[in-house]
C-alpha cells in the first residue's frame, strides 16, 4: 500500500485546513486508515483513525476540532482541521492498516500554525 498526503501549509491560529490522503496498491485489504502527527522533538502520536466500517477514534486533544472521514472510493481519507492552535504544528502522517496488523505510512505533510 502506498499513501500520498496533501493539503498541509501555513495557517493562522483559528484557521482551518483539510488534509487528504490517497492510497494505492492493495487497497481492498485496508481495514483502518488514519492520521498521526509528530511535532519537533516529540514522538509521533495518534490524531484520528477510521475503520472500514466507519468507526472513528480521536485523540482527546483534537476532539471537537478535527474530523476524519473516508471518501466514497474507500481509498481516500480526509482530515478536516478547524480552530487550529500553535500546538497543532507538526508533520501529519497518513497511515493505513491491513490484516493481520501491517502498518503503512505516507511521507508526511507539514502543518504550521503561526501568526
Amino acid at each position: 500500500v502506498q499513501l500520498v498526503e496533501s493539503g498541509g501549509g501555513l495557517v493562522q491560529p483559528g484557521g482551518s485546513l483539510r488534509l487528504s490522503c490517497v492510497a494505492s496498491g492493495s487497497i481492498f485489504s485496508i481495514n483502518v486508515m488514519g492520521w498521526y502527527r509528530q511535532a519537533p522533538g516529540k514522538e509521533r502520536e495518534l490524531v484520528a483513525t477510521v475503520t472500514s466500517g466507519g468507526i472513528t477514534n480521536y485523540a482527546d486533544s483534537v476532539k471537537g476540532r478535527f474530523t476524519i472521514s473516508r471518501g466514497n472510493a474507500k481509498n481516500t481519507v480526509y482530515l478536516q482541521i478547524n480552530s487550529l492552535k500553535p500546538e497543532d504544528t507538526a508533520v501529519y502522517y497518513c497511515m493505513s492498516q491491513t490484516p493481520p496488523a501491517y502498518i503503512y505510512w505516507g511521507q508526511g505533510t507539514q502543518v504550521t500554525v503561526s501568526s
